[in-house]
Order: structure tokens, then sequence, then C-alpha cells
């Protein structure tokens, strides 16, 4: 079987970054949706139905183009409350300050739409995350880079300058925003062929034994 025509639902350079992994060439088609949390709406809701949604948008604007989209959703969560993006950098300092030091959650919505067939699943990934305590003059000098304002929770995980977080042992790629051994499970499900060993390459391309991977792919079937 060949590999099918792939399109990312996003712009973001860590999801390029990651599925790139793949080895597989790949189209980028931002989705733009409205990403507002609707009221009551669960972390776990609102992460699954914005990353349905992504994908959704685009395969009605492949119109029948053969295509897998693959379209994911990441949000930072603490005490039940959604995390988004900070709106400047006052807002990146107080979330900063209300995590550091403390455990939040990780959620990652992933949706695989195959335009072909007609068919589509979702996964849900989550992660607890351990941030360090890190010192006020730290978290200024990394505000003051920028880096945070295009972040849910105003921080990057892969940062090696700043390294907010200590002590995690969950998936390293859920947290940077797509989790590639759920992403896997369901391109097998689907007995789509991949000649790379993902979760070997997430793993070297991260610098990062994962604890984790085995047990995600446990649940392949």
């Amino acid at each position: 079987m060949d590999s099918p025509k792939l399109v990312l639902a996003s712009t973001s350079p860590r999801r390029k970054e990651l599925l790139s992994l793949l080895g597989l060439p790949f189209e980028v088609m931002p989705a733009d949706i409205n990403e507002d949390v609707l009221p009551g709406e669960a972390p776990t809701e609102y992460v699954m139905r914005l990353a349905r949604g992504k994908a959704q948008v685009i395969a009605e604007r492949l119109d029948g183009v053969a295509a897998v989209v693959i379209a994911a959703d990441t949000t930072v969560v603490h005490e039940g409350e959604i995390i988004g993006k900070p709106v400047d950098a006052a807002d990146a300092e107080r979330i900063l300050r209300m995590l550091r030091g403390r455990t939040h959650q990780v959620y990652s919505g992933l949706c695989l739409w195959d335009t072909a067939a007609g068919r589509q699943v979702t996964d849900l990934a989550l992660s607890q995350v351990p941030m360090r305590n890190y010192s006020d003059s730290e978290m200024s000098a990394y505000i003051a880079s920028g880096q945070p304002l295009d972040k849910a929770g105003a921080y990057g995980i892969q940062n090696t300058s700043f390294h907010p977080v200590e002590n995690f042992a969950g998936c390293f790629a859920n947290v940077a925003g797509l989790p590639l051994c759920h992403l896997l499970r369901n391109w097998r499900r689907w007995g789509l062929p991949l000649a790379v060993d993902l979760p070997a390459a997430c793993q070297q391309h991260l610098n990062y034994d994962c604890p984790v991977s085995h047990l995600v792919l446990q649940w392949e079937h």
C-alpha cells in the first residue's frame, strides 16, 4: 500500500517539526477556526472538538482530493481551568507565576480524517507536567525574549535555556503539541504504511528517553 497524501491542519512550527519525523512529505493548511472555550466545556471536550473541527475544515476545503488530514489541539489545564496563550507579557507573567513549582495537565486532542475512505478517528493524550521553581529573573528574561506569547501556558517544554519543566515522565511530544505515539497507533489501525520507527525517531529528536511510548502503543487494537 502506498502512503497517502498528508495534510497538516496547522502552521505550528512545533507540529511541523514533529510530523516531519514520519519521514513522509506533507502539506500545511491552516484551519483558522474559532478556538473560544464554550460555556461549561471540559478540557477533554474542548481539545477534541477543536481537533475534529480543524480536520473537518481542511477535509471540506480539499473537496474530493484523496488525503489524510492530521489535526491537533493542545491546551494547558491548571486546577481544572483551561489556560490558553497569553495576551501580552503581563499575562505571560501571571500564568508562569501561577504554574511555578506546581504540577498541571496538558491535554491534546488528535484527529485523523481520511477524505478518500470517508473515515475519521479521534484520540486524546494527557500528560502531568511538573514545573520547576524558576526564579523571577529567569522568568523575566524568558518573557522578554517573546517566546511565551505564542504558546498555551506561556511556555515551551523544549526550551533549553529556560527549561521550565523538571522530573517529567510523560509524552514529551504531547506537551510540544503533537502526541506522535497516539498518531502512530491510529495510523496502524488504518493499516497505513510507515517505514520509520517513529517512537525511536521521536526520542532521538527530542533527546528524551520516553517511559510511556510502549504503554500508549499497547492500546493499538
